[in-house]
């Protein structure tokens, strides 16, 4: 099974959404167990294109909310590099 990882700006952005959308105490857990799968199935999310070439993405607790991630297969290691609002303009799927 792969190990999942979340980098510090995936953390940073996870902060900062919990603050700008009012987001219940318990968002971590949620985050948690919405990246469960991924520990078993590290190439379940839909690969993006353009400048995010070469990441992948699932979607959060909330339909809105994206969790950018990177497979490395040699290591077995998921990375979430970022967590962002869909519905902004600035999202990985907006450019």
């Amino acid at each position: 099974m792969a190990q999942v990882e979340l980098a510090l700006a995936a953390v940073e952005d996870l902060d900062r959404l919990v603050l700008t959308h009012s987001l219940p105490d318990d968002t971590r857990q949620r985050v948690r167990a919405a990246l469960e799968p991924l520990r078993q199935f590290p190439r379940l999310g839909p690969e993006l294109s353009g400048r995010w070439e070469g990441f992948r993405f699932i979607l959060g607790p909330w339909r809105w909310m994206l969790l950018v991630y990177t497979f490395d297969e040699a290591r077995d290691r998921v990375v979430i590099v970022t967590i962002q609002d869909a519905r902004t303009s600035s999202s990985t799927t907006g450019a």
